[in-house]
């Protein structure tokens, strides 16, 4: 399919799931490309104060209830998320109205091969290494496309949620997510590869799916020299960046701090307005990218330290000097691991508040998170669980936050398990908090709570 059919064939566009981070940025992304775009959310449904959906309204995208009364045969395509089930009534409908159906992976597909994509993809990172890239190329007046997950604090507007953006240049940059299996069908120009570790796969599964896409890739492939999983899967012709080992693109004179990072590369210094080691690899991964494609040092360094981040990844409610309040996505123990390492800086004592989503994946890595606590945590910090997020769905609940907190109590560890309105209540006992967790839209919400109790409080 060319760019020309992309933007024009299906002139009228159903997506159901619109609500999803990925969804709702193809969503804005066709509409500002000219199409008419309706669709429908279940969470949605349940919440009519929901910020997305008014959002998306004033954009100019009709939103429907997800019971099948919105879908009629003027839609030229319907798109589903693939959280929605085949018993849907908007599936059946669409179904029934013989209306081409896609999945959102496989719509998202085609679109890569319409452009000169850009693919970023890892098992952590993706959405702040697309944003980087995305943002750094239109300040220097590349124009992109950008269908991302995460939603950039500077490319958000009244009728834009910031995870899309629409540039009259026919480059493409997108957040390459695994957790489905559609990445082996995208055949972008160039790849970048953070990290692999365990999340919604094994890592070997997860591994196949990379050197698959590596092999879809035409162009530049750039790659992790640190990261001993990738390594099993990299060779010689791939562009590679690190900070502990050898590599094309090596940080030096590294100075983390409790909010910025500073570095050298190449002989230009840096500076990222984005804590942590785990940032800093998301920075160095753009920076190799755009060098290869021809975009001096001088002038990607004097653009990365305006980026303002993206929401949800180590986004500051309150820091008063005394109480901080923090609020990220993190969700898997790699994920864990580097914001627990990278917050550790701003205070001696924190108290984090994770929300667990799912009982597959919390089943799945267990291990793992229970590692991830144990190890980083230090005997001044405090974890409280949250109960595990349910999205809906058919699935056995046979986990629980409990069976978290007795692992992590197990290694020493202070941990306790509670819901919001207890954690409400007892907001004196710490002076800085770290809420994170993914999925859940009101867990931001949450953290901006706890900062306004904390302000009144001396």
């Amino acid at each position: 399919m060319t760019e020309e059919k992309i933007r024009t064939e299906f002139s009228k566009i159903f997506f159901s799931g619109i609500g999803g981070s990925g969804v709702s940025a193809i969503a804005c992304f066709m509409f500002d490309r000219g199409n008419i775009v309706s669709g429908s959310d279940r969470a949605f449904d349940q919440d009519q104060n929901h910020p997305l959906l008014k959002i998306l309204r004033q954009k100019g995208i009709s939103i429907v209830p997800q019971d099948g009364s919105g879908i009629d045969s003027s839609f030229d395509l319907a798109i589903f998320s693939t959280a929605v089930e085949p018993d849907n009534p908007e599936f059946i409908k669409a179904k029934t109205l013989r209306i081409p159906v896609m999945t959102r992976p496989e719509y998202l597909a085609e679109i890569v091969s319409s452009f000169k994509t850009i693919a970023v993809s890892g098992t952590s990172g993706k959405s702040t290494a697309s944003g980087i890239l995305t943002f750094i190329m239109k300040r220097l007046g590349l124009n992109p496309n950008f269908i991302g997950g995460g939603r950039v604090r500077q490319f958000k507007t009244d009728s834009n949620p910031g995870n899309s953006l629409t540039g009259d240049s026919d480059m493409l940059i997108i957040e390459a997510c695994e957790s489905d299996g559609s990445i082996i069908a995208y055949k972008p120009l160039h790849t970048v590869i953070l990290n692999l570790e365990l999340d919604h796969h094994t890592v070997d599964k997860t591994a196949q799916m990379f050197k698959t896409l590596m092999e879809n890739t035409s162009g530049k492939i750039i790659i992790n020299a640190d990261d001993k999983n990738l390594g099993k899967i990299s060779s010689d012709g791939e562009i590679s960046f690190s900070i502990d080992t050898p590599s094309h693109y090596r940080a030096e004179d590294i100075i983390y701090r409790p909010f910025e990072t500073e570095f050298s590369l190449k002989g230009v210094q840096f500076q990222l307005p984005l804590p942590g080691k785990y940032n800093l690899y998301n920075a160095l991964s753009c920076i190799a990218i755009l060098t290869e494609i021809g975009i001096p040092l001088k002038d990607i360094r004097g653009t990365l330290k305006d980026f303002q981040g993206i929401e949800r990844r180590f986004e500051i409610k309150l820091d008063n000097g005394k109480r901080l309040v923090i609020d990220d996505y993190a969700h898997n123990p790699h994920k864990i691991a580097s914001l627990i390492q990278a917050v550790r800086l701003a205070r001696k004592s924190i108290c984090y508040i994770f929300q667990p989503h799912g009982f597959a994946p919390t089943r799945m890595m267990k291990k793992e998170y229970i590692e991830a606590f144990s190890e980083n945590m230090r005997d001044s910090d405090h974890l409280i669980l949250l109960p595990i997020y349910y999205a809906g769905g058919t699935t056995q609940k046979d986990i629980s936050s409990h069976d978290l907190a007795e692992g992590i109590r197990a290694s020493g560890r202070s941990v306790e398990v509670a819901e919001r309105k207890e954690i409400l209540t007892m907001l004196h006992k710490w002076e800085s908090y770290v809420i994170f967790g993914a999925r859940d839209e009101s867990l931001s919400e949450f953290a901006e709570d706890i900062a306004i109790k904390l302000k009144t409080y001396l």
